[in-house]
Protein backbone atom coordinates (compact mmCIF):
# COMPACT_ATOMS: atom_id res chain seq x y z
CA UNK A 1 0.00 0.00 0.00
CA UNK A 2 1.27 3.67 -1.16
CA UNK A 3 0.83 6.48 1.28
CA UNK A 4 2.69 8.97 1.97
CA UNK A 5 4.64 9.69 6.04
CA UNK A 6 5.05 13.55 7.35
CA UNK A 7 6.90 14.26 10.17
CA UNK A 8 5.63 16.21 12.99
CA UNK A 9 8.23 18.74 13.58
CA UNK A 10 7.02 20.17 16.51
CA UNK A 11 8.39 17.04 18.21
CA UNK A 12 12.10 16.64 16.92
CA UNK A 13 14.96 18.16 18.84
CA UNK A 14 15.09 22.08 18.57
CA UNK A 15 18.43 21.90 19.73
CA UNK A 16 19.67 19.93 16.69
CA UNK A 17 17.39 21.22 14.22
CA UNK A 18 19.37 20.85 11.47
CA UNK A 19 20.48 17.46 11.57
CA UNK A 20 16.64 16.71 12.08
CA UNK A 21 15.83 17.72 9.05
CA UNK A 22 18.97 16.09 7.44
CA UNK A 23 18.11 12.66 8.98
CA UNK A 24 14.43 12.80 8.53
CA UNK A 25 15.50 13.48 4.76
CA UNK A 26 17.80 10.49 4.50
CA UNK A 27 15.51 8.33 6.09
CA UNK A 28 12.81 8.74 3.53
CA UNK A 29 10.18 11.06 4.58
CA UNK A 30 7.94 12.60 2.19
CA UNK A 31 7.19 15.81 3.88
CA UNK A 32 7.68 18.21 6.75
CA UNK A 33 4.76 19.08 8.95
CA UNK A 34 4.72 22.42 10.49
CA UNK A 35 2.52 23.21 13.34
CA UNK A 36 1.83 26.86 14.05
CA UNK A 37 0.09 27.53 17.12
CA UNK A 38 -1.16 31.51 18.07
CA UNK A 39 -2.07 30.59 22.21
CA UNK A 40 -5.32 32.07 20.68
CA UNK A 41 -7.34 29.06 18.44
CA UNK A 42 -5.47 26.91 20.49
CA UNK A 43 -4.38 26.58 24.33
CA UNK A 44 -0.68 26.59 22.93
CA UNK A 45 2.17 27.95 21.51
CA UNK A 46 4.42 25.73 19.17
CA UNK A 47 6.51 26.62 15.89
CA UNK A 48 7.30 29.92 15.05
CA UNK A 49 6.78 31.76 11.56
CA UNK A 50 10.74 31.63 11.70
CA UNK A 51 11.10 27.62 12.28
CA UNK A 52 8.91 27.75 9.36
CA UNK A 53 11.54 29.69 7.51
CA UNK A 54 14.06 27.95 8.54
CA UNK A 55 13.15 24.41 7.55
CA UNK A 56 11.89 25.54 4.38
CA UNK A 57 15.78 26.72 3.75
CA UNK A 58 17.22 23.64 4.84
CA UNK A 59 14.81 20.65 3.66
CA UNK A 60 14.26 19.84 -0.08
CA UNK A 61 11.34 17.63 0.80
CA UNK A 62 7.71 19.64 0.65
CA UNK A 63 6.53 21.11 3.68
CA UNK A 64 2.76 20.77 5.07
CA UNK A 65 2.12 24.19 7.04
CA UNK A 66 -0.60 23.67 9.46
CA UNK A 67 -1.69 27.23 10.67
CA UNK A 68 -3.84 26.63 14.57
CA UNK A 69 -3.90 30.48 14.06
CA UNK A 70 -7.26 33.19 14.38
CA UNK A 71 -8.18 35.00 11.23
CA UNK A 72 -4.93 33.11 9.18
CA UNK A 73 -6.13 35.97 6.11
CA UNK A 74 -4.63 38.81 8.32
CA UNK A 75 -1.48 37.13 7.87
CA UNK A 76 -1.37 34.21 5.04
CA UNK A 77 1.09 36.38 2.83
CA UNK A 78 4.14 36.21 5.44
CA UNK A 79 3.42 32.40 5.78
CA UNK A 80 3.47 32.00 1.70
CA UNK A 81 6.26 34.39 0.45
CA UNK A 82 8.83 31.99 2.04
CA UNK A 83 7.23 28.58 1.08
CA UNK A 84 7.69 26.72 -2.28
CA UNK A 85 5.66 26.31 -4.76
CA UNK A 86 3.64 23.04 -4.25
CA UNK A 87 3.94 23.13 -0.10
CA UNK A 88 0.70 23.25 1.42
CA UNK A 89 -1.17 25.46 3.49
CA UNK A 90 -3.83 24.30 5.88
CA UNK A 91 -6.55 26.33 8.00
CA UNK A 92 -9.20 25.80 10.29
CA UNK A 93 -12.45 26.60 8.92
CA UNK A 94 -13.62 27.81 12.57
CA UNK A 95 -10.78 30.34 12.53
CA UNK A 96 -11.89 32.49 9.62
CA UNK A 97 -14.67 34.28 9.03
CA UNK A 98 -14.44 33.38 4.92
CA UNK A 99 -12.30 30.51 4.62
CA UNK A 100 -12.92 30.67 1.01
CA UNK A 101 -11.25 33.82 0.80
CA UNK A 102 -7.53 32.13 2.43
CA UNK A 103 -7.81 29.04 0.15
CA UNK A 104 -8.17 31.50 -2.53
CA UNK A 105 -5.13 32.92 -1.36
CA UNK A 106 -3.19 30.19 -1.14
CA UNK A 107 -4.13 28.63 -4.55
CA UNK A 108 -3.39 32.07 -6.32
CA UNK A 109 0.11 31.28 -4.83
CA UNK A 110 0.79 28.09 -6.50
CA UNK A 111 0.13 26.15 -3.17
CA UNK A 112 -1.77 23.49 -2.33
CA UNK A 113 -5.05 24.52 -0.17
CA UNK A 114 -5.94 21.96 2.58
CA UNK A 115 -8.61 22.12 5.57
CA UNK A 116 -7.72 20.64 8.83
CA UNK A 117 -10.85 19.55 10.62
CA UNK A 118 -11.00 19.48 14.40
CA UNK A 119 -12.79 16.44 16.25
CA UNK A 120 -15.64 18.25 16.92
CA UNK A 121 -16.40 19.60 13.00
CA UNK A 122 -18.84 17.75 10.90
CA UNK A 123 -18.27 16.79 7.72
CA UNK A 124 -21.53 18.64 6.58
CA UNK A 125 -20.63 22.14 7.86
CA UNK A 126 -17.84 21.83 5.33
CA UNK A 127 -19.11 20.68 2.72
CA UNK A 128 -18.74 23.37 0.31
CA UNK A 129 -15.17 24.12 1.17
CA UNK A 130 -14.51 20.60 0.01
CA UNK A 131 -14.74 21.22 -3.54
CA UNK A 132 -11.64 24.22 -3.27
CA UNK A 133 -8.93 22.04 -1.34
CA UNK A 134 -7.07 19.05 -2.44
CA UNK A 135 -6.31 17.66 1.34
CA UNK A 136 -8.24 17.72 4.27
CA UNK A 137 -6.68 16.86 7.00
CA UNK A 138 -8.47 15.02 9.83
CA UNK A 139 -7.63 15.53 13.72
CA UNK A 140 -8.09 12.59 15.56
CA UNK A 141 -7.52 14.54 18.81
CA UNK A 142 -8.12 18.01 19.98
CA UNK A 143 -4.83 20.13 18.42
CA UNK A 144 -2.80 22.33 20.26
CA UNK A 145 -0.56 19.31 22.22
CA UNK A 146 1.98 16.63 20.91
CA UNK A 147 0.76 12.93 22.70
CA UNK A 148 -3.30 13.22 23.38
CA UNK A 149 -4.95 10.47 23.34
CA UNK A 150 -7.33 8.81 19.91
CA UNK A 151 -10.68 9.98 20.15
CA UNK A 152 -12.10 6.93 18.35
CA UNK A 153 -15.64 8.68 17.04
CA UNK A 154 -13.24 10.38 14.42
CA UNK A 155 -13.23 6.98 12.56
CA UNK A 156 -16.84 7.50 11.37
CA UNK A 157 -15.71 10.97 9.95
CA UNK A 158 -12.97 9.77 7.85
CA UNK A 159 -15.45 6.86 6.76
CA UNK A 160 -17.68 9.95 5.05
CA UNK A 161 -14.80 11.69 3.61
CA UNK A 162 -13.60 8.61 2.12
CA UNK A 163 -16.56 8.28 0.82
CA UNK A 164 -16.96 11.48 -1.27
CA UNK A 165 -13.10 12.23 -1.54
CA UNK A 166 -12.94 10.81 -5.61
CA UNK A 167 -15.97 12.54 -6.76
CA UNK A 168 -14.76 16.04 -4.45
CA UNK A 169 -11.14 15.49 -5.84
CA UNK A 170 -9.37 15.71 -2.54
CA UNK A 171 -7.46 13.33 -0.20
CA UNK A 172 -7.25 12.30 3.18
CA UNK A 173 -4.85 12.91 6.04
CA UNK A 174 -4.63 11.59 9.10
CA UNK A 175 -3.07 13.80 12.17
CA UNK A 176 -3.19 13.13 15.83
CA UNK A 177 -2.19 9.85 17.62
CA UNK A 178 -0.85 7.92 14.39
CA UNK A 179 0.05 4.58 15.24
CA UNK A 180 0.66 1.61 13.51
CA UNK A 181 -2.80 0.07 13.60
CA UNK A 182 -4.35 3.12 12.60
CA UNK A 183 -2.21 2.81 9.00
CA UNK A 184 -3.03 -0.53 9.17
CA UNK A 185 -6.72 0.27 9.40
CA UNK A 186 -7.06 2.98 7.49
CA UNK A 187 -4.19 3.20 5.14
CA UNK A 188 -5.89 0.76 2.53
CA UNK A 189 -9.44 2.18 2.92
CA UNK A 190 -7.47 4.82 1.00
CA UNK A 191 -6.36 7.91 3.88
CA UNK A 192 -3.69 8.93 1.77
CA UNK A 193 -1.04 10.12 3.94
CA UNK A 194 -0.36 10.31 8.00
CA UNK A 195 1.21 12.79 10.27
CA UNK A 196 3.82 10.79 12.63
CA UNK A 197 4.85 12.61 16.16
CA UNK A 198 5.55 10.60 19.29
CA UNK A 199 3.27 7.72 18.96
CA UNK A 200 5.72 6.49 15.87
CA UNK A 201 8.49 8.41 15.04
CA UNK A 202 10.06 10.63 17.81
CA UNK A 203 12.06 9.81 20.43
CA UNK A 204 12.43 6.15 20.32
CA UNK A 205 16.39 5.90 19.89
CA UNK A 206 16.30 4.51 16.42
CA UNK A 207 17.44 6.14 13.91
CA UNK A 208 14.28 7.46 12.04
CA UNK A 209 15.05 5.35 8.28
CA UNK A 210 14.80 2.29 10.41
CA UNK A 211 11.40 3.55 11.55
CA UNK A 212 10.30 4.80 8.36
CA UNK A 213 11.05 1.61 6.67
CA UNK A 214 9.57 -0.32 9.31
CA UNK A 215 6.51 1.97 8.84
CA UNK A 216 6.30 0.87 4.96
CA UNK A 217 6.44 -2.29 5.44
CA UNK A 218 3.30 -2.77 7.37
CA UNK A 219 1.32 -5.98 6.21
CA UNK A 220 -2.04 -4.80 5.05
Amino acid sequence: MDFELTASMMCADFGNLEREVRDLSRGGIDSFHIDIMDGRYVPNFAMSLNDMRYIARTAKRPLDVHLMIEHPNDNIELFIKDLRKGDTVYIHPEAEYHPSTTLQKIINADMVPGIAINPGTSVETVMEMLRIVKKVLVMSVNPGNAGQMYLPYVGKKITKLLAIKDDMGFDVYWDGACSADKILAYGPRGVRGFVLGTTLLFGKGRPYGEILQDIRQLKF
